[in-house]
C-alpha cells in the first residue's frame, strides 16, 4: 500500500470518549472508529488486523476438524421462545417486526440454529462426531457498551458447536478445541489465563474462559502464588476458616440511630468487622430472599442464583421489602424476617455477632444461630485477595483479564430441549451431546493492543501486524529515493505485506504515523539511496541501523 493513494489517517491528540489505552490507540491510528455507543467502523488498518486475526482463528479451526459455514443474523423470535431462552436474554436482544408484523431477533448467540443444521444429518450414531463454525456478527443490546472492542452492541465472533453420540466423544472434540484456541492465542502472542468460570445463560457441564491479562479488564481472574489454581471469581469457591468459639450469649436490642452501614456500626460499637453480618434482600424469580454474609465479605449473585436455579436475582425495591419486614434498609436482619433465608457457610462459625434488627433505628448484638431460623447454608460471596487457595492452601490473589475465549461442555441441555436425537446401537433414541466454543475476534485484537504498547503507539506481533514492514522516504521529490523505495516496495511485496509512506511530509510526521501504528520493521530510504545504503530499525528497539537494501530485502 503507498500512502500517496490510500485512504490514510492518524489523529495526533487522545481520542476523549475512549477510556481504555486499546481504544484510544486504535481511534488516534485510524483503525477503528465509534459509530455510536457500542457500534464501530473498522477502517482499512484495523480490517487488516481483524482479516489476520480472523485467519489465524480460521486456520486452527480447520487444522482441528472443523467446517465453516454462515448462519443469518436475522432469526424469527419463535426459535428462543421453543428453546426456552428468550426471557432469559430479556432486554439485551434486540427484536423487530417484519411487514408481516412477525416478530424476529438479532441472533445474540446461534446454538439454536446450530441444532437445525446438525439435525439435517444426525440419524444414527454413525452421523457424529463433527464439528461446525462461523465467523459472524453479533448482536446485544448492552446496557453499558464500553471499554472500545470489549464490550459492544454489534461484534465478531467465531461460535463452534461440537455433536458428539457420548460423553467420551465430547471430551475428545473439547480437547481439540481447547489446544486449538491455545494455538491461535499463542500465534496472537496473547499473554493469557484459563479459568473455570459461570457457565450463564450457556448453561451446561463444564465452562473454562481464556482471559487475557491486562489492568483494564472486566473480570476479576483468581490466582494462588504457588499453585496453578485459577478461576473467574463468580465462581471460585471459598475455603472457610475455623474461628475461636465463645460461650454464648443472650441477643440484646441496641438502639442505633442514623446508622446504616456496616463501617458506622463498627465505629458505633468499637468491634472487629468480622463480628458483624450483613442482610442483604433480593428479588430472586419474584421471589423475596435475605441473604446473610459476614461484614467484611461481598455478596456472589453468580452463587446465589445458582442455589436457585434462577434466571433473574435482582436487589429488592422498597415496596418488595415491606412485603417481608417493617424496616429500612440499614437496619434489616434475620430475625422475624417473613421470607427465606440464606446464609453464608462462614456465618456458621461465628458466635456472639451483631445483625440489624428489623427495627429502623435499631440492631442486636450478640446474636447467634440459634436466635433465628434459616433455609440454607451455601457459599455465597466472592473469594477475596489473601483468602486461602481451595487447590493447595496458598494464598490468593487477583489480576483483571479480558475475556477473549471460552469453551462450554453443553451436554444435552439443547438437543433435549430441541429434540435432536440419534439411534444408537440398540437402535434406542439418544440426546446428541454438545459442546460450544467461542472466540471474540475484535476482543482479541483491543487485549493485544493494551499488552502491547509504549508511548509511541501500538506494538503489533507480527502475524497480525497490518503491515509487517514500513518503508518510509524522507524526500519524495528525490528521484534516488524514489526509485530505490519503489524497488524496495515492488520486491517486498512478493514476499510479506509492506507499505510504502511517499507522503510529501516531514520525516519526524511519517516517523511518528509509522510507530502509532504499529509496523514491525521500518526502512528509512534517505540521502544515502545513491549508494544503496538505507536505514533500518525495528518497532521495539531505538537502535537504527545502515545496511545494504539488498541484505535487508534478503533479511526480511
Amino acid at each position: 500500500m503507498k500512502l500517496s493513494e490510500s485512504f490514510f489517517y492518524t489523529i495526533k491528540e487522545d481520542v476523549k470518549e475512549e477510556e481504555t489505552v486499546s481504544g484510544n490507540l486504535l481511534a488516534r491510528s485510524g483503525m477503528i472508529k465509534k459509530s455510536s455507543a457500542g457500534v464501530y467502523m473498522f477502517m482499512p488498518l484495523g480490517l487488516r488486523v481483524l482479516n489476520k486475526i480472523e485467519n489465524i482463528i480460521r486456520e486452527e479451526m480447520n487444522k482441528a476438524g472443523a467446517q465453516e459455514l454462515v448462519m443469518p443474523s436475522l432469526i424469527p423470535e419463535d426459535v428462543y421462545i421453543s428453546s426456552g431462552r428468550r426471557d432469559a436474554f430479556g432486554p439485551s436482544m434486540f427484536s423487530l417486526k417484519d411487514r408481516n408484523m412477525h416478530n424476529y431477533v438479532l441472533g445474540p448467540t446461534h446454538e439454536e440454529l446450530f441444532l437445525q443444521a446438525a439435525a439435517m444429518k444426525i440419524k444414527s450414531y454413525k452421523d457424529m462426531p463433527f464439528n461446525l463454525y462461523q465467523i459472524q456478527t453479533k448482536y446485544r443490546d448492552e446496557a453499558r457498551p464500553r471499554f472500545g472492542l470489549i464490550r459492544t452492541r454489534e461484534f465478531v465472533m467465531k461460535d463452534a458447536y461440537s455433536f458428539d453420540k457420548d460423553l467420551d466423544g465430547l471430551d475428545v472434540s473439547y480437547n481439540k478445541m481447547f489446544n486449538a484456541y491455545k494455538n491461535a492465542f499463542d500465534r496472537m502472542n496473547i499473554k493469557y489465563s484459563i479459568v473455570k468460570a459461570d457457565t450463564g445463560v450457556m448453561g451446561g457441564l463444564l465452562s473454562e474462559e481464556f482471559q487475557a491479562i491486562t489492568e483494564i479488564g472486566e473480570d476479576t481472574v483468581v490466582l494462588c502464588d504457588k499453585c496453578d489454581f485459577s478461576s473467574n471469581i463468580e465462581v471460585s469457591p471459598v475455603v472457610v476458616t475455623e474461628q475461636e468459639k465463645e460461650e454464648l450469649k443472650e441477643k440484646e436490642l441496641i438502639e442505633t440511630k442514623d446508622i446504616e452501614s456496616i463501617e458506622q456500626i463498627v465505629d458505633f460499637l468499637n468491634i472487629d468487622i468480622k463480628k458483624t453480618v450483613k442482610t442483604l434482600v433480593f428479588n430472586i424469580d419474584n421471589e423475596i430472599v435475605f441473604a446473610l454474609v459476614r461484614g467484611d465479605r461481598e455478596l456472589n449473585t453468580v452463587k446465589l442464583g445458582k442455589l436457585f436455579g434462577a434466571t433473574s436475582v435482582e436487589f429488592a425495591t422498597d415496596e418488595e421489602l415491606k412485603t417481608a419486614v417493617d424496616a429500612d434498609f440499614g437496619s434489616l436482619g434475620p430475625i422475624g424476617a417473613k421470607a427465606k433465608i440464606v446464609i453464608d457457610k462462614e456465618i456458621e462459625q461465628l458466635t456472639n455477632f451483631v445483625v440489624g434488627a428489623n427495627k429502623t433505628g435499631y440492631h442486636y448484638i450478640n446474636t447467634n444461630l440459634r436466635d433465628f431460623n434459616y433455609d440454607y447454608v451455601e457459599d455465597i460471596i466472592n473469594i477475596k485477595e489473601g483468602d486461602i487457595c481451595p487447590k493447595c492452601g496458598g494464598k490468593i490473589y487477583f489480576k483483571k483479564g479480558i475475556e477473549i475465549g471460552n469453551t462450554f461442555k453443553l451436554g444435552t441441555k439443547y438437543s433435549e430441549k430441541m429434540n435432536l436425537k440419534y439411534l444408537d446401537q440398540n437402535n434406542e433414541l439418544q440426546p446428541v451431546v454438545m459442546g460450544s466454543y467461542g472466540i471474540g475476534p475484535a476482543r482479541c485484537m483491543s487485549a493485544i493492543v493494551e499488552q502491547n504498547n509504549d508511548e509511541f503507539g501500538i506494538i503489533w506481533p507480527e502475524e497480525i501486524a497490518p503491515f509487517k514492514v514500513a518503508i518510509v522516504v524522507i524526500n519524495a521529490k528525490d528521484n534516488d529515493q524514489m526509485n530505490l523505495a519503489n524497488k524496495l516496495y515492488t520486491e517486498l511485496s512478493t514476499k510479506v505485506d509492506v507499505l510504502l509512506d511517499d507522503r510529501d511530509e516531514r520525516p519526524g510526521f511519517k516517523f511518528k504515523d509509522i510507530d502509532l501504528i504499529g509496523i514491525p520493521y521500518r526502512i528509512v530510504v534517505g540521502k544515502k539511496a545513491s549508494e544503496n545504503i538505507v536505514e533500518f530499525k525495528t518497532r521495539t528497539n531505538s537502535e537504527i541501523k545502515e545496511v545494504d537494501a539488498l541484505e535487508v530485502i534478503k533479511y526480511l
